[in-house]
């Protein structure tokens, strides 16, 4: 019997959502469309090969219940947020590895739609939590998705990633907190609308 968080192969679109400022909000399929994920990614780290995430793993979490989601300005990927499949406690959750938007793109609110979109086709296979990791001392992000989001953090993890290549890293040690982002939650209901 097929789980429900289990998601068909590519070939299913899943949820649409176009945004203002005629930025797309979607499902990424292809091989194309990871690539531009990865030039992204490579643009806002700024890391060495060694850091960076692969397309294999684009296409492994896009096909074994991860999610690989775009934010698209015409053709052009301008924001992603890439997550993969886990299981804990006998339920699914997903691992929301990494999430980024080109410089010249922040500011505008496509950080909260991927992550927005993230929670609507987590919810549709039936998944109630997202978690991911985050630097405490970036506060703008620990607001975001604290304060914004209505994620909670409970563990901390000490240089979860060793010293990395990226400059916005500065050869510290990647000290983490876990974000849960418990999506049915009434503080999440609660934050996302605003009280």
């Amino acid at each position: 019997m097929k789980s429900r968080a289990a998601r068909p192969s590519s070939g299913v679109k899943g949820p649409r959502a176009e945004i203002g400022n005629g930025i797309l909000v979607r499902l990424c399929h292809g091989i194309e469309e990871f690539e531009a994920c990865v030039k992204v990614e490579r643009a806002v780290w700024k890391s060495a090969d060694i850091d960076i995430v692969p397309i294999p793993l684009f296409v492994i979490a896009s096909e074994t219940g991860g999610q690989v989601i775009g934010a698209f300005h015409g053709s052009d990927v301008v924001g992603f947020t890439m997550a993969i499949a886990g299981w804990r406690d006998r339920k699914p959750f997903l691992h929301s590895h990494m999430t980024a938007v080109l410089d010249r793109y922040r500011d505008r609110g496509i950080g909260r739609m991927l992550k927005l979109f993230q929670r609507k086709d987590a919810r549709a296979r039936g998944i109630s939590l997202i978690e991911w990791t985050f630097d405490p001392l970036i506060t703008k992000n620990a607001y975001f998705n604290l304060m914004r989001l209505g994620a909670v953090a409970r563990r901390y993890l000490p240089n979860a990633y060793g010293i990395t290549t990226s400059p916005l890293h500065a050869a510290l040690p990647t000290d983490r907190l876990v974000a849960e982002w418990h999506l049915r939650s009434p503080r999440v209901r609660g934050m996302l609308a605003g009280k």
